[in-house]
């Protein structure tokens, strides 16, 4: 198994999200460890979240799964039903298709760090309850009415 020199990867900063709902995300960076080893079943991210900085918008998949494990610091993994504090050591997991809108905020005072592992769906939908966003594989971003972006859609 080739080992991942996890050191000579670079923190990459930036998302997809057009503006202005890129701001949610600002000082979050990830090293793509998936990407490094080549795969493209699913993803693995070392992520790091500087404090105010949350993992993504609010949101959930129809086909895709998503997994955390808590490497470093406090996190506030926000859903549904309300906030849950994790901490070094924990994790959470959500299944595709089901509508729990979650994400994770940094709301200490220190850099906190973990990892993400998700499906890479050929075909993905990607709901955003509590933003006029929405987005398809075959489309790219829009709002929820299916209006495009100005200028944002594949």
């Amino acid at each position: 198994m080739p080992k991942i020199n996890i050191d000579n990867i670079n923190w990459v900063t930036g998302t997809d999200y057009p503006s202005p709902f890129d701001k949610v995300v600002k000082g979050r960076a990830r090293k793509r460890l998936g990407n490094e080893a080549g795969l493209n079943q699913f993803g693995v991210n070392l992520t790091k979240l500087e404090p105010g900085a949350s993992s993504a918008l609010r949101h959930w998949h129809e086909n895709e799964d998503e997994f955390v494990y808590v490497i470093k610091g406090e996190l506030t993994l926000i859903e549904n039903s309300g906030s849950t504090l994790l901490s070094a050591g924990d994790a959470a997991a959500w299944k595709a298709a089901d509508d729990n809108a979650h994400h994770l905020v940094n709301n200490s005072q220190a850099d906190a760090i973990y990892i993400e592992i998700g499906t890479r769906a050929p075909q993905e939908i990607t709901h955003y309850p509590d933003d006029d966003l929405s987005y398809n594989s075959e489309i790219g971003f829009t709002h929820k009415d299916g209006t495009p972006i100005d200028g944002e859609n594949k």
